[in-house]
Parts: structure tokens; C-alpha cells; sequence
């Protein structure tokens, strides 16, 4: 039986999307999806529905990773946030990292996507019970 996981992802091009999505069901996911790109739309995708995990592109035409971590800490949610890019470097990463994403993964690199939406699925779910 495959695994519910509703997936807010943060892309401007669709094939791009999904991409991701392919490899979150080839793992086992069972996925409810949107794509949006623009703060606005994030915002309103955020508190029309509740989501395990969000998943960005560094950058968009209208629209940043940053941005997009901002918009998801200003709405009080405790979701994780992972910036999948092609063109990151490992200090802008880290910079991400320091404001709060969870993590970051290269585009070439989407194989290791499922385990690292696993191991932050699990910390977010330890993290929810300690403050319970």
C-alpha cells in the first residue's frame, strides 16, 4: 500500500514537477499535489489545505526559495521545506539551511529525493509529539 503525502511544490516549470513527483511515486508515495509560483498562490495553497512537506526551485521568474521559506514561516506551519535546484551553490545551501529549510537537493541528483522526504517526514513528526 503505498504512503498518503501531500506535496506543495514551488516550480515553475511543470516538467520539472513532475519530475519530482516521479520520483516520490516510483518510492511508494500515494500523492496529493499543487504547483504554484507565486507568493500569493503559496499563500493561498497553504491555508486552503494541509501539506506533509514543501518542496522548492531556487529560483523562479516572480518568485525565490527565500521568498517562498518566508511566505511558509509567516504562516506559523511547522512543514518541512526542501529547495531542490540545478544551480545552488553549497554557501547559498547552507545560507537556506541557516533560515530555516530543511534541507536542499541538486535537480541531478532526485534519486536521493524519497529517503530525504522520509528522514524529514520523521524529524517534523518527533518534532510535533515533543511540543505535544
Amino acid at each position: 500500500m503505498a504512503n498518503p503525502l501531500q506535496v506543495l511544490i514551488v516550480e515553475d516549470t511543470e516538467s520539472d514537477a513532475g519530475l519530482i513527483l516521479h520520483h516520490l511515486i516510483k518510492a511508494g508515495y500515494a500523492l496529493s499535489s499543487e504547483r504554484v509560483e507565486t507568493a500569493p498562490a503559496m499563500q493561498a495553497a497553504l491555508e486552503k489545505q494541509g501539506w506533509d512537506i514543501v518542496i522548492s526551485d531556487y529560483t523562479l521568474p516572480a518568485f525565490s526559495a527565500l521568498a517562498a521559506l518566508r511566505v511558509l514561516q509567516r504562516s506559523g506551519l511547522d512543514i518541512p521545506f526542501i529547495v531542490v535546484s540545478g544551480s545552488v551553490t553549497e554557501e547559498t545551501a547552507i545560507d537556506l539551511m541557516r533560515q530555516g529549510a530543511a534541507d536542499y537537493l541538486m535537480k541531478d541528483r532526485l534519486a536521493r529525493l524519497a529517503p530525504l522526504v522520509r528522514r524529514e517526514l520523521n524529524i517534523a513528526q518527533v518534532r510535533r509529539e515533543r511540543n505535544e
